[in-house]
């Protein structure tokens, strides 16, 4: 791992805001591509995802989800369920910047995109009774719709307008669907 992405790293837990966001900018525009430096950070970065600053833990969710495409071995596949904790953090807008980034784990590969599906399927089956339930919900149908776009993937598609059509409430339904429209009959 260079210097500047360790200094990045070391900054994620930095007490002055700026330097903290700075730090997530520049990490989260590194992964935008595969890194060398995944396995050099993973264990710490799913260490964070406990962490007592909610915007480390939001930050460590979104690298891990990111740095899934820089990781052969499938690690991803073992601490999936820890970043799936965080979609019910005590803090919503943590649990919300998880949820929103976890499709880049669905766009890895396939065996990703299985654990992915699980995952996604669960927690839409279990959010509902959650205060932000419908919001959660939503949030699950537009991380199926990145992987889609991002893999033509038809199995996520079935996934997704499965779990559309076991929507009961009329206006949610209809708001879930218009992520899917061209999908959606």
């Amino acid at each position: 791992m260079d210097e500047t992405t360790r200094t990045n790293i070391e900054n994620m837990h930095s007490d002055d805001k700026d330097v903290q966001n700075a730090a997530y900018y520049a990490l989260m525009t590194a992964t935008d591509q595969p890194v060398e430096w995944a396995y050099d950070a993973w264990e710490g970065l799913v260490r964070d995802l406990k962490h007592k600053d909610n915007h480390v833990r939001a930050i460590a969710a979104q690298l891990i989800s990111a740095l899934a495409k820089s990781d052969p071995d499938k690690r991803i596949l073992k601490d999936f369920d820890a970043l799936i904790a965080v979609t019910k953090d005590e803090r919503f807008v943590t649990a919300r910047h998880c949820m929103q980034s976890l499709w880049k784990v669905g766009a890895a590969g396939e065996a990703q995109r299985q654990t992915y599906l699980n995952g996604m399927e669960q927690r839409y089956n279990e959010c509902l009774a959650e205060k932000n339930g419908s919001l959660i919900r939503s949030d699950i149908i537009q991380s199926l719709k990145n992987v889609y776009e991002a893999t033509q993937d038809e199995s996520v598609s079935t996934k997704a307008l499965a779990l559309i059509e076991s929507e009961a409430d009329v206006k949610y339904h209809k708001k879930y669907a218009g992520v899917w429209k061209a999908k959606v009959k």
